[in-house]
């Protein structure tokens, strides 16, 4: 991506290091696969209490959390993406005749309290609509080449999108119906599955039109970005991660849709023609309305 010069959000906290929060446990980040399949982009209000065999009780991260060349510009990176999804979405909530109020970017290393719980580094990013903050550790991106063979800036830059893309369903009032209506079906039927699957592509729908938009406003996107976009939402598809996992799918278990339908979404926001913007953007992307076999 070209990013040089782009401003920087102010919405970024940085809390690396910082005490208070629950220590990882027995499980670090390497190796991780089997959380990955179902903890990867979730982007619901998840119930934090199902890490619990990954936390310690009682103790703290340390206070000190070495700060490498590469932690820097991933910083810098994170929060100039952040600042393009601010611009995008504000100026199309505009157009909706809404205002939108951009979410915090938690940056954190190993574990963090949010308003949705306790979680570990090894839970992968996350959005909690508690707080409307986003939580990312950064070495999850290093664990994206190292445990999934997915790389690059661009599809770093989808990650932070597709969780904001959470924060914008709830800014629109769609997250916290569905989370409703995933209650009362039962938190793991497979009625509340499909429901998420619908959350999910739809999250990575609008990671693919903040893309477009943030490339119409700044000219962001450069060769192979795109692919690499596509490479990684292919490499965190449901069926892909369970068969590398345990070598079968079971598709009642899906909770954020197959490879194929989640490149489909993002190349869908990410070629949204130009003439559509604001409410139609949400029209065009409501997976609500559709048979779910035909997702």
């Amino acid at each position: 991506m070209k990013m040089d010069g782009r401003r920087q959000s102010s919405n970024v906290v940085d809390g690396r290091g910082k005490g208070g929060a629950v220590k990882a446990g027995g499980i670090g980040l390497g190796g991780i696969l089997i959380a990955v399949v179902i903890y990867f982009l979730t982007g619901q209000t998840p119930d934090l209490s199902q890490f619990g065999s990954f936390l310690g009780e009682g103790t703290t991260v340390s206070e000190n959390v070495p700060q490498t060349k590469e932690d820097s510009l991933l910083m810098v990176f994170c929060s100039q993406v952040l600042a393009g999804t601010e611009d995008v979405w504000t100026a199309e909530f505009r157009k909706m005749g809404k205002t939108y109020q951009p979410p915090k970017l938690y940056i954190f290393s190993d574990a963090v309290k949010s308003g949705c719980g306790s979680a570990t580094s090894a839970g992968g990013p996350f959005y909690c609509s508690a707080d409307e903050t986003v939580y990312l550790d950064l070495e999850f991106f290093k664990n994206m080449k190292r445990e999934i063979g997915a790389d690059g800036d661009f599809a770093y830059a989808y990650v932070i999108a597709h969780e904001v893309g959470h924060h914008v369903q709830n800014q629109l009032g769609i997250l916290g119906p569905v989370h409703q209506k995933r209650a009362e079906y039962g938190q793991n039927s497979p009625e509340a599955n499909q429901l998420t699957v619908r959350l999910e592509l739809q999250a990575d729908y609008f990671a693919g039109v903040w893309a477009n938009k943030d490339n119409q406003m700044y000219n962001s996107i450069q060769d192979g970005d795109i692919e690499e976009a596509l490479d990684a939402a292919a490499k965190i598809g449901d069926d892909y991660l369970q068969k590398q996992a345990y070598g079968r799918t079971a598709p009642e278990t899906f909770t954020h849709g197959t490879s194929e339908q989640r490149s489909r979404w993002l190349k869908k926001g990410i070629h949204l023609d130009k003439s559509v913007q604001g409410g139609q953007i949400v029209n065009v992307g409501n997976t609500f309305d559709i048979p779910y076999n035909s997702l």
